[in-house]
């Protein structure tokens, strides 16, 4: 037997403020989204955007339902926009924020599950890494340099 220990690099920033500009005004639109959410049911709030090579910027939002679980998280919301509209550009920059209605959030709130493997998806097909920035309403700001940094040992198309 042999123990193999998996280490996650991060990058954190103390606000906002400190990301470069180009990120800063990336996370403005994020917020944007957020503030835009349609959460009734958890009143959890939550925005991404996305920089594509070609310059786009997609954004996207959760969606709740009634009909728990049909429901959609940002990150897929975006990460299917920008593959349906842009199949061929890369992804370069993911940014996210989360906001609640109940509680204030002041911690980075990090990609469920299940959008760390939808992502994990597209960072594969493109063969190379997406910078991902993520935080709370306020507060610090994580950065990891790869989807694989939040999901290593992840399942793809190779054990198919």
């Amino acid at each position: 037997m042999k123990k193999i220990e998996l280490k996650t690099p991060i990058t954190l920033y103390d606000s906002v403020e400190e990301l470069p500009f180009d990120v800063q005004n990336l996370m403005n639109e994020a917020v944007k989204a957020r503030n835009t959410a349609y959460a009734p049911y958890s009143k959890f709030h939550v925005g991404t955007a996305f920089l594509l090579e070609n310059g786009e910027i997609i954004t996207g939002n959760n969606q709740e339902n009634a009909a728990y679980p049909s429901g959609m998280c940002a990150e897929r919301v975006a990460v299917w926009q920008a593959g349906s509209r842009f199949p061929d550009v890369k992804i370069k920059i993911i940014v996210i924020t989360a906001s609640s209605k109940s509680n204030p959030v002041t911690q980075p709130v990090a990609p469920c599950g299940g959008c760390r493997q939808a992502l994990s998806e597209y960072e594969i097909k493109q063969n190379e890494n997406i910078a991902i920035y993520f935080m709370g309403e306020t507060g610090n700001v994580i950065k990891t340099e790869s989807l694989h940094d939040l999901l290593p040992l992840a399942f793809d198309k190779s054990f198919l």
